[in-house]
């Protein structure tokens, strides 16, 4: 884990003062990939791993960061008219920054050091770990009250339109409402979100490929294009609705004639995710880790075929974590392209099942993944140092 003390040390070092923390959790999606912008159900869990942010308030109307990962200070001006991305990792911080002031938010000058063991790259969502941290620890400095909705919203705008990445509300939502031992249901809609227990007889198991595929981001806008042309084309029958979300199975199928094959095949996607996503929450609350093990299957099968945001490294990875005794199902998490794939694993098989695992993909690809286990963990907050 990331630690405290040594961030507050660092800090002192840093900028000469005594810091706040505050931490912000990476998340894992069981199910319900790229529904999120289409207003569709989610179902991720909160991770262990973390960001976190050491922060203090200073005189002027600076924003001073640094970040131990990439080794590199930055300074904004919190008054600068017109801000405009430097295309780096700052962004996600100075993002979040903009978009809170422009919301009303008279932000505090700060000193800020930012930590992290989130896996890049991974599907883990560090850049939402990131966000929310930041944006916590800015509104503490401030004296600002913390609406953890509204900060939600306003990560997810800074990931939009500063950063230019068009992700959904789940990651930010998570890292600002995760539970210990619980994942949670989310309506993308309405936000309404239900937790669901984790059955103590089964682990969360991250197999990180150790690939990511810089067409990435790029990608993942392209689908969300592709959904977006997919409901406008779909409109002319029906006419009420508003996104993916509003469409059945039975409604697209008697459509798909309005639908070139490529449109077709990633509202299909999105639609039936929705549904495995709804029966997967059912599932893992009630304990039927058999059914929740094969929704996920199901859900992998449709973003390798019908989405086609998996790669070959993934799938692999994905056939060697099915192949493995005490395991209830297994697909991609994240994006796509390349990260992590999540296995629900029985508790005792576990360490069995990461050496078999890492053996047999590091013999494949020539590739050392990274395989761990993280207990369903806590969303946003401070954290007490310890002197």
């Amino acid at each position: 884990m990331t630690s405290i003390e040594q961030t507050i040390r660092e800090f002192r070092g840093l900028f000469g003062t005594e810091p706040k923390v505050c931490r912000a959790p990476g998340r894992v999606n069981i199910i319900g990939e790229h529904t999120d912008y289409n207003d569709g159900f989610v179902l991720p869990a909160a991770l262990e791993l973390r960001t976190v942010a050491a922060i203090a308030p200073r005189s002027d109307r600076k924003l001073a960061v640094h970040s131990k990962l990439m080794g590199e200070s930055v300074t904004f001006d919190l008054d600068e008219p017109e801000p405009t991305p430097r295309k780096d990792w700052s962004d996600y911080v100075r993002g979040v920054a903009v978009v809170l002031q422009g919301a009303g938010a008279r932000l505090a000058g700060a000193n800020l050091a930012i930590d992290s063991n989130v896996p890049l790259g991974a599907g883990l969502s560090s850049s939402a770990a990131i966000e929310v941290a930041t944006g916590y620890a800015l509104l503490k400095n401030s004296g600002l009250p913390i609406d953890l909705t509204a900060l939600a919203l306003a990560c997810q705008r800074a990931e939009n339109e500063f950063v230019g990445m068009r992700c959904g509300i789940m990651d930010q939502f998570i890292a600002c409402y995760g539970a210990a031992g619980h994942a949670l249901l989310i309506d993308c809609r309405s936000l309404e979100r239900r937790l669901v227990p984790i059955d103590p007889r089964v682990r969360l198991v991250m197999s990180n490929t150790m690939v990511h595929h810089q067409h990435a981001a790029g990608e993942y806008n392209l689908r969300r294009m592709d959904c977006e042309e997919g409901v406008r084309r779909l409109r002319s029958a029906l006419p009420g609705i508003k996104a993916l979300r509003d469409v059945t199975p039975g409604a697209l199928e008697r459509h798909r004639d309005l639908l070139d094959d490529v449109t077709y095949r990633r509202c299909r996607h999105i639609v039936t995710e929705n549904d495995r996503t709804e029966h997967a929450a059912e599932a893992l609350a009630a304990g039927d880790l058999a059914l929740c093990g094969r929704l996920m299957n199901e859900s992998h099968t449709s973003m390798r075929d019908d989405f086609e945001i998996s790669c070959k490294e993934v799938d692999l990875m994905v056939e060697l974590n099915r192949a493995e005794d005490g395991v209830f199902g297994a697909r991609m998490t994240g994006g796509g392209f390349g990260g992590c794939t999540i296995s629900l694993v029985e508790a005792g098989a576990v360490e069995t099942f990461r050496k078999n695992v890492a053996e047999k993909y590091r013999a494949a690809t020539g590739l050392e993944p990274q395989i761990f286990t993280s207990a369903p963990g806590a969303g946003v907050g401070a954290i007490e140092s310890k002197r």
